[in-house]
């Protein structure tokens, strides 16, 4: 089975791309140069609420304990055969202390998604900096354009991405939205400019594989995509490819512990990318996240049962597999 594409020598090139993944251009309007700063601000403000809530709530919080030990304590005084059931009075009070909990837990988590709002505006804004700037062929010092780099930087950088995915937090009875970890996109959806997608292409030798690409457009009159494959020169390696033919890559990471529903199951087959590589292979789930990671069995023919051992593949890379059956 093929595991990546070029040599595998750390001298291979990639594409310039710390800007592939969340780099900064040099320029940028100044509408946007202002509108960071001030996110940034908010951002700070809406943490310090968050601390400052905290910090209030702690209070009751002692309470809630304190009253539980006073309990144990008048339950372990009580002689045998005494019966040891809370007293009316305690439930009472533990009932309006565990209300008042419950009113701050919710403030508090209002505030948390408002301060993740904030973070998706700037990432968003910078990903628009970086796409205008690309577009007009500009980049900062530290980017240039098609600067070859080492494999091992643009397996750090990938790592990187799927570690800075944002996690999805719901309100209570709020469904996951698409593109959280295995929820598909509609059919109508169009990935944008600079998002991530797994691409089916065709190599040189013919045989058509999965790749790491990123969306260049997408052109409403023939329905098809650009994308530019992740590990090559910038522009070298660009694809013109039918909807069907590009999976958009999950845009938040589901939580195992509130929303096991949006994370794929045991055995189902998928499409993972290879650790050490930017190709998409197909294989089974071995075992669902517990808070990251999927562990993945790979087809491969050259172990007696058909599949490789585990191995580790983060939700950011782990699609849907239309196909059905083993090859």
């Amino acid at each position: 089975m093929r595991r990546g594409r070029g040599p595998a020598s750390a001298s291979s090139t990639a594409s310039s791309s710390s800007a592939l993944f969340g780099g900064e251009s040099a320029t940028s309007s100044p509408a946007l140069d202002t509108r960071i700063p001030d996110l940034l601000k908010e951002l700070h403000q809406l943490i310090q609420q968050t601390q400052d809530e905290r910090a209030r709530s702690e209070h009751n919080l002692t309470n809630i304990q304190k009253t539980h030990e006073r309990i144990q304590y008048e339950q372990k005084g009580k002689s045998k055969g005494t019966s040891t059931a809370v007293s009316p009075y305690f439930k009472s009070k533990l009932r309006g202390l565990y209300s008042t909990a419950k009113a701050d837990a919710e403030v508090e988590a209002d505030l948390l998604r408002k301060c993740l709002d904030k973070i998706a505006q700037i990432k968003s804004i910078r990903n628009e900096r970086r796409i205008a700037a690309k577009s007009a062929g500009i980049f900062m010092e530290q980017e240039p354009p098609r600067k070859t780099m080492r494999r091992g930087v643009l397996m750090t950088l990938l790592q990187q991405s799927a570690m800075t995915l944002p996690l999805w937090i719901g309100k209570p009875g709020e469904s996951p939205p698409p593109l959280c970890g295995a929820v598909q996109a509609g059919s109508d959806y169009v990935a944008k400019p600079g998002d991530k997608v797994a691409a089916r292409v065709k190599g040189p030798d013919g045989d058509e594989q999965w790749i790491l690409a990123e969306v260049v457009s997408f052109n409403t009159g023939t329905n098809k995509y650009e994308v530019d494959d992740i590990d090559s020169e910038e522009g070298k390696e660009r694809h013109t490819l039918s909807r069907r033919r590009v999976i958009p890559l999950p845009q938040w990471k589901a939580n195992p512990e509130t929303d096991p529903e949006a994370l794929f199951h045991k055995d189902t087959l998928v499409l993972a990318l290879y650790p050490q590589t930017t190709c998409f292979y197909r294989a089974l789930i071995h075992a669902p996240p517990t808070r990251d990671d999927y562990s993945v069995l790979f087809e491969d023919t050259s172990y007696a049962d058909g599949y490789s051992p585990p191995l580790t593949v983060a939700q950011r890379y782990v699609v849907s597999c239309k196909e059905s059956k083993k090859r």
